[in-house]
């Protein structure tokens, strides 16, 4: 089951987004991306049911390997995804999914249909989700197939790209 977390729980990673993340960690932004294109950043860390924001694992820029430990009857892991949606100066909506496969439970609970829009005004809005990490060791793929509508623009952007993660 994968929870998107209610506004109120959320309130310290807006706060800290809001804030250029300076509770912690940095938002990921890419280079190399010409003003005003849409595009989405993410951040992933791991811990257990209380605190599944406790240990940095990976993050989109500067890229790094995804490597976090299975879940264990005994000791079970959490994994907290921040994504985050960068506006392109007009208002930008972003839809399509995200497939979290290394999430516990049935593939269909492990996608995410964001229907995010990020305001003319604003430069960014974020998203988390959290769960139960699988406990079997292996590769899994976090998939992101987006679309962003920028408002104005002749045509959408195609966001596309998979991120390996690796649980041990």
């Amino acid at each position: 089951m994968v929870v998107a977390m209610p506004s109120r729980l959320l309130f310290v990673p807006i706060l800290c987004a809001g804030l250029s993340l300076s509770c912690e960690h940095r938002v990921p932004e890419p280079r190399g991306i010409t003003p005003g294109t849409p595009h989405v950043s993410w951040i992933v860390m791991s811990g257990d049911r209380d605190s599944p924001d406790r240990e940095f694992i990976c993050q989109s820029d500067p890229r790094n390997e995804c490597v976090m430990p299975a879940s264990k009857p005994d000791q079970q892991t959490f994994a907290d995804v921040h994504v985050y949606y960068h506006g392109a100066g007009a208002e930008t909506k972003y839809t399509g999914s995200i497939q979290i496969s290394f999430f516990e439970g049935s593939p269909g609970s492990q996608v995410v249909r964001p229907n995010i829009t990020v305001a003319k005004n604003e430069s960014i809005t974020n998203q988390s989700f959290v769960n139960r990490l699988s406990s079997n060791p292996g590769t899994y793929a976090m998939r992101f197939e987006l679309v962003a509508a920028v408002t104005g623009a002749e045509k959408n952007h195609a966001i596309r790209f998979d991120v390996p993660v690796h649980l041990e």
